[in-house]
């Protein structure tokens, strides 16, 4: 487990990432946030696109607004749905007129408890982009790139004048994503990640945590993380078959309890991805390896 940094927290500040982004941080903090979702505005001329809005929080609308000053807000766009990063899309599209686009359109019927932020079932985007179709503005241009797998409506953005990647919760800095089904899904990420990895993009801005400076070393070593997984719970399942709860304390020694209903997920993810592949059989509760 990655502890979240004492505070102060730069919640509300401008922060110029580089010359065409902006990072503003919203006040969300959550054993699932880390010090809260960053939300980014791109382009330093007469218009900013603005990615992942956040919570629907007057706070942090007021810091986007601020953040762009007396440029115009011509674009929101969203990566994914979850509750931390696109409520506030509805909210600040009425104030500045923009038309919010990105992710298609997502409601799970039943949230039942999650680990990490439960769906949003406000977002409605007036246009949702195809994997390559592009945005721009003045001075940018951002590339939709889709990434399956934290969620089946997940999407990053590519900065192609600069080849900077956002990650929204694909890739973040400070921890894995966690893979929450029936929506997300294992053999989906994975897959994710090898398109990533195929890319070129010089630099990740993810929605939590600090940005990636060395990409494809990162996705690299996530996509051996999950292999060794994999690995892990095959062991596990050949010495006797086990009910979901009783891989916890195997396979996540000293793990923070408020964390428990993440990792069971995570693990019940990869145990459907086995399944898919026949490596794993499952009865009531209880999961063997074939």
């Amino acid at each position: 487990m990655v502890d979240i940094p004492p505070r102060p927290w730069p919640t509300g500040t401008p922060e110029h990432a580089e010359p065409l982004v902006t990072r503003v941080l919203a006040p969300n903090p959550s054993p699932y946030t880390y010090t809260g979702t960053q939300t980014y505005l791109v382009g330093n001329g007469a218009d900013r696109a603005v990615i992942d809005p956040g919570p629907d929080e007057a706070q942090h609308l007021d810091a986007i607004m601020a953040a762009a000053g007396e440029a115009r807000i011509s674009t929101i766009l969203c990566t994914h749905t979850h509750r931390d990063h696109s409520p506030g899309a509805g909210p600040l599209a009425e104030r500045t007129g923009a038309p919010v686009m990105g992710c298609a359109k997502l409601v799970i019927a039943d949230n039942g408890p999650r680990a990490d932020e439960a769906f949003d079932t406000t977002y409605e985007p007036e246009r949702v982009l195809e994997d390559g179709e592009a945005v721009s503005g003045d001075g940018w241009t951002l590339r939709a790139v889709h990434t399956p797998g934290h969620t089946s409506n997940h999407l990053c953005f590519a900065l192609e004048e600069s080849g900077a990647l956002f990650t929204g919760d694909h890739v973040m800095g400070w921890s894995t994503s966690v893979i929450v089904p029936p929506d997300g899904n294992m053999a989906d990420y994975l897959d994710s990640l090898q398109k990533l990895y195929d890319r070129e993009d010089s630099v990740y801005y993810p929605a939590h945590g600090a940005p990636v400076t060395k990409p494809r070393q990162l996705v690299r070593s996530m996509i051996g993380h999950r292999r060794q997984r994999e690995r892990q719970i095959l062991k596990i399942l050949r010495e006797s078959p086990k009910s979901l709860p009783q891989f916890i304390p195997i396979m996540y020694k000293g793990l923070d309890p408020r964390l428990e209903k993440a990792a069971q997920l995570s693990v019940h993810a990869h145990l459907i991805d086995l399944e898919h592949r026949s490596l794993v059989t499952r009865s009531g509760d209880r999961w063997a390896a074939l």
